[in-house]
């Protein structure tokens, strides 16, 4: 089967060819062409579009098109799941899905920049694909340094770095970023990394990777839902504020979202902490 999509690949366009080509259609053909003649071509040429808008094949809410594949077509393999979190990861700029994808949107990147031949990106992207299949299956526990002494001389080298440097200053944009986020407790905390990152003229990748040294060794997005859940347990202790109120002042589409948040963050319902407090 032919299967078509817009030119110029990096990440998913590239994740879903080795998806089908090694999970569902292994004599798959893939076409690239400029986003407008897509659908047109498409017809002509027989070919399914993917990952484009108002197709079957396309992202859905914060799933992109690698994991509409998986769902659509019944994969069960586990180490798909873990790769599909990286993946949407990279393809979204939302790198607090999977800490490896700030490292594949780099690769890709970079890739891209390097060549404008759309079938060597793939043909380059299969192998990658291929060595990330082999970590999210056999790999994924083990960490670099396991099995050799010099990486573990060379790790404990650095962790004694580390204790030294623990009075090291603080670098400007991290206190900035804290400004940036104590400003957004007055708001609906609607700060994503890729705001932050533009806003710091800081490269994503970085920011990603490196804020956890300065923020509790917490990713930008599980401190950013420690912080919204912290407002919300104020604002139910000290506000006369409805559940769904809170649920929108601290930036959550809905209050069932919220609830489960609140309770996987604190162990206990909003709803019960509400009528608790409302006893006393």
């Amino acid at each position: 089967m032919k299967w078509i999509t817009r030119e110029r690949p990096k990440i998913d366009r590239i994740a879903c060819p080795w998806l089908i080509k090694r999970f569902v259609d292994p004599d798959a053909e893939f076409i690239y062409v400029p986003y407008a003649e897509v659908l047109k071509e498409a017809a002509e040429k027989n070919a399914i579009p993917f990952d484009l808008p108002d197709v079957e094949y396309t992202h859905y809410d914060d799933q992109c098109t690698f994991d509409y594949i998986i769902k659509r077509h019944g994969l069960k393999d586990p180490a798909l799941f873990r790769i599909a979190g990286i993946v949407r990861g990279a393809d979204t700029d939302r790198h607090d899905f999977a800490p490896q994808a700030a490292g594949l949107e780099a690769i890709f990147s970079g890739l891209a920049y390097n060549s404008k031949d759309d079938h060597e990106l793939l043909e380059l992207g299969m192998l990658i694909y291929d060595g990330l299949y082999s970590w999210a299956t056999h790999l994924f526990k083990k960490k670099h340094s396991d099995d050799s002494p010099a990486e573990q001389l060379l790790l404990q080298v650095y962790h004694q770095y580390l204790k030294k440097g623990k009075g090291r200053k603080t670098p400007e944009w991290a206190e900035t970023l804290k400004e940036m986020i104590q400003d957004q407790l007055d708001t609906q905390m609607t700060l994503s990394l890729q705001q932050a990152s533009e806003e710091l003229k800081i490269n994503p990748a970085y920011l990603s990777r490196e804020f956890s040294k300065y923020f509790d060794n917490l990713s930008f997005g599980d401190y950013m839902r420690k912080a919204r859940i912290e407002k919300a347990r104020n604002l139910i202790e000290h506000t006369g504020h409805t559940l769904t109120e809170i649920a929108y002042l601290t930036g959550f589409s809905d209050q069932a979202h919220f609830t489960r948040a609140f309770k996987q963050y604190t162990g206990v319902n909003p709803s019960v902490l509400k009528k608790s407090l409302t006893k006393k």
